[in-house]
């Protein structure tokens, strides 16, 4: 763990001056009593929640260190172009991808890293963007529940070592990893998940000419493009950061896999077999899908120095329907093309020369996490021989 306790209650403390804010409430209310705060791992103190109201045992929950919002959510984001962009980005940066129609934009991890969390809006739907630095797990949220629209910020708090968000609207907590309200008036509910991968900034700015890309002008002044959590993946089998109990003995901690998620299914590919074998042809839920590897993309978890980590890679999945044909996928050269037409696509699901040139594959919800991360939400989740 090294460097990472320190940092991560330093976070919480320079917060304050560097234009940040607690968003603690005026009213401490009783839910500190009613739950009794000395035999839990958080404080309910300024929360308007009602944490009588939950579907996970508050014993599960502990703090991170930094207070609510000590990590602060980005609510006014602001954008740059791709070559500004290439100013501050490393050509094989990590930058997050979300389309929304005809409009993408890129959330670079190096600013996701010290935010987690961004309320935005593309192709005029409401959408929040999170990224949690200890799983490291990147999901995309619509923000409307049941045509409310929320906003969401930092808990300060972790269940499983996983990011718990907080909406404004209700004070409901909510877990980043499944989507859904395990505490207060909104328990029980879930946001809709949205497509979204982790592209390198080269592969990024190539395929999306006009995307736009998230500002490091955010509002708050962090030493953007480096890591406040360096060297925390460089050991598998390290015991991840505030972690109850072993995590799944089936792979090391801090394996990196991707997983896909189709209804109650789980499947888990691990990197060490992508890295050997970029294209993978599998079936999730009586789904054929594929899972598409570039390995030469940098880790925000390692060198202090973002552009300056190792690759880690990332990994994207697709139906392999096209057409009513289902298609299966091999790399040739490290090229991937499909064995029916020889038609070579690109890591976003796009085939870019051959008899289907044009067709796109559609996406497959899936995520990039720790494996221990996974198998804490997922226990039954099957992992790809």
């Amino acid at each position: 763990m090294r460097r990472l306790l320190p940092t991560l209650l330093l976070l919480a403390v320079v917060v304050t001056a560097c234009g940040g804010s607690t968003g603690e409430s005026d009213s401490a209310g009783g839910a500190a009593a009613a739950t009794g705060d000395e035999e839990l791992g958080f404080s309910t103190e300024g929360w308007k929640t009602d944490f009588s109201n939950h579907s996970v045992p508050l014993t599960e929950f502990t703090s991170g260190g930094p207070p609510r919002d000590g990590i602060p959510p980005i609510d006014e984001p602001k954008y740059v172009g791709l070559d500004e962009a290439g100013e501050f980005l490393g050509e094989r940066e990590p930058v997050m991808v979300v389309e929304e129609g005809r409009e993408v934009r890129g959330y670079p991890l190096q600013i996701m890293v010290w935010h987690e969390i961004v309320n935005d809006e593309l192709g005029g739907r409401p959408i929040a963007v999170t990224y949690c630095p200890l799983c490291n797990s990147s999901v995309v949220f619509d923000r409307r529940v049941d045509g409310r629209e929320l906003t969401f910020g930092t808990t300060g708090n972790l269940r499983s070592s996983d990011l718990v968000m907080w909406d404004r609207q209700t004070e409901s907590w909510w877990q980043q990893l499944t989507a859904e309200a395990v505490v207060g008036e909104l328990t029980g509910e879930r946001l809709e998940v949205l497509p979204s991968q982790i592209l390198s900034f080269e592969d990024f700015r190539d395929r999306f000419p006009k995307a736009d890309v998230l500002s490091r002008d955010t509002g708050f002044e962090r030493d953007y493009g480096t890591t406040p959590y360096a060297g925390y993946d460089n050991v598998p089998e390290e015991q991840p950061f505030l972690l109850e109990g072993e995590s799944d003995a089936r792979l090391p901690p801090k394996t990196r896999v991707t997983a896909l998620l189709e209804g109650d299914e789980a499947l888990v590919i691990p990197f060490d077999r992508l890295a050997e074998e970029p294209v993978v042809n599998e079936e999730i839920a009586g789904r054929p899908v594929a899972v598409f590897f570039d390995p030469e993309v940098t880790s925000v978890l390692d060198e202090s120095s973002i552009a300056s980590s190792r690759e880690v890679g990332s990994a994207a999945a697709f139906d392999r329907r096209v057409g009513g044909r289902t298609l299966t996928f091999s790399s040739t050269d490290g090229r991937i093309v499909d064995d029916q037409t020889g038609s070579e696509w690109d890591i976003t699901g796009r085939a870019v020369a051959g008899p289907l040139a044009d067709e796109r594959l559609e996406p497959v919800r899936h995520d990039e996490q720790f494996w221990f991360a996974l198998a804490a939400f997922v226990p039954d989740a099957r992992i790809a021989p």
